[in-house]
């Protein structure tokens, strides 16, 4: 199997375990499932993980290897649409030992990053194509 590998199994009314081709797995639910994680959390987390991933370089760089940061992440479902349309990230961060010129110069070297490198942020904002198929197995 593919390290790259993906793809999720039914394991019960409503529940489901998401794995990939290294091992790893995460239980998948719906809201308020205790236990896992709905598609939505999954998106969300997901979002604030490409965030803190893109930025983990530059900041340990910058402020030291062993940097602590906190990425609360958020945004309510629309029912009518059937959407999240809007995402909000919190990044937690203590800064307090650069200047205040030097901080301004990280916030804005941080925000370029995200924009321009954190791949689950551009496919959100940009709108991916989904293609959906159906095989009988």
């Amino acid at each position: 199997m593919s390290s790259d590998a993906l793809w999720i199994e039914r394991t019960g009314t409503g529940t489901y375990t998401g794995y990939n081709g290294r091992g790893a797995s995460v239980l998948i639910g719906q809201v308020g499932g205790a236990g896992s994680f709905s598609p939505g959390e999954l998106l969300k987390i997901s979002l604030a993980g490409c965030t803190g991933l893109t930025v983990d370089a530059v900041l340990a760089r910058r402020i030291g290897d062993n940097y602590a940061a906190r990425i609360d992440v958020s945004g309510a479902k629309d029912a009518p649409s059937d959407t999240y349309p809007e995402i909000t990230e919190e990044f937690a961060l203590d800064l307090s030992a650069l200047a205040e010129s030097d901080r301004a110069t990280l916030l804005k070297i941080l925000h370029r990053a995200v924009e321009e490198h954190c791949t689950i942020g551009r496919t959100v904002t940009r709108g991916a194509k989904v293609t959906l198929s159906v095989v009988s197995s």
